[in-house]
């Protein structure tokens, strides 16, 4: 598909390139992350979350930018110990399991801070976006592909919630039409187990789900191992460290306040699987 669009290159650590970026620009999608569950240089996560937002957000006040959206976390609401979070659910830093979810946390909190200082900012916490052209792929796309792969032997107890990335992208064209300054809006759609999610996958691709749960002590063992060998080799690890310390809990959340204020309301979600799974098996 064409698209009318000057592309602009730019660094989230060059506030030089931001200001260019942005010069003219009645709205700012603010988008990019640093999306790993494993760095062997943590900071670089940080760089470009906390200090490239607050970089991109500079940029837009200061170039009169009427409208910004910015593109959070689920991982950055609060899961209450039983049941679902939404948006009002308490949660601190201390409670961001790892440097992605911590590094997206402060992000948001440099968003409020221009919020504070004049800037109108929406943000919106996407769940777990799933499709096609997921290049990297990011760790989501990394769960479709290891299954259609046969790399995925076993499961965890945990639960995460999922969403057509095709509906995340709607969603941001409607918190920018119609959301509140200063509010979050959770794009997110269907809450499964990942045995649930595996029985899906297996519906879609043909290829069986794994049928063996593994009790969450013997992850966590494999995950310190596979870290910390990832740490003298410099080779992602196979089993993150962090992953299996967010998959200690169920992310289940609620998306009704998007639904309400900003007419989102996203399909069902196994559209998306077949997508993906299709996209993966090209690229093979």
């Amino acid at each position: 598909m064409d698209v009318d669009a000057e592309p602009v290159t730019g660094d989230l650590r060059d506030p030089d390139s931001l200001a260019r970026a942005v010069a003219g620009c009645g709205a700012v999608f603010h988008v990019a992350a640093d999306y790993r569950l494993w760095a062997r240089h943590p900071r670089e996560l940080y760089a470009s979350n906390v200090d490239g937002t607050r970089n991109i957000l500079r940029a837009a006040r200061e170039a009169g930018v009427e409208r910004v959206v910015y593109t959070s976390t689920v991982g950055c609401i609060g899961i209450p110990r039983d049941g679902a979070g939404d948006e009002d659910t308490p949660v601190t830093l201390d409670d961001m399991a790892g440097d992605y979810k911590r590094s997206k946390f402060m992000a948001e909190q440099a968003a409020r801070e221009e919020i504070r200082a004049g800037l109108p900012v929406v943000i919106v916490n996407p769940t777990t976006p799933v499709g096609d052209h997921d290049f990297k792929p990011t760790p989501t796309g990394k769960i479709i592909l290891d299954y259609i792969s046969g790399r995925m032997p076993a499961y965890l107890d945990t639960g995460l919630n999922f969403v057509d990335v095709d509906d995340v992208a709607q969603g941001h064209l409607q918190a920018f039409e119609t959301g509140r300054t200063g509010a979050r809006y959770i794009l997110g759609c269907e809450n499964l187990t990942l045995r649930q999610l595996f029985l899906r996958l297996e519906r879609l691709s043909g290829v069986p789900a794994p049928r063996v749960c593994i009790p969450y002590a013997a992850a966590y063992a494999a995950a310190v191992f596979s870290t910390a060998w990832a740490g003298v080799t410099g080779r992602e690890p196979r089993v993150p460290f962090d992953a299996v310390r967010m998959a200690k809990k169920k992310m289940f959340v609620r998306h009704e306040k998007a639904r309400r204020e900003l007419g989102y309301s996203p399909g069902p979600v196994d559209a998306a699987f077949a997508r993906a799974i299709e996209w993966f098996r090209r690229k093979e």
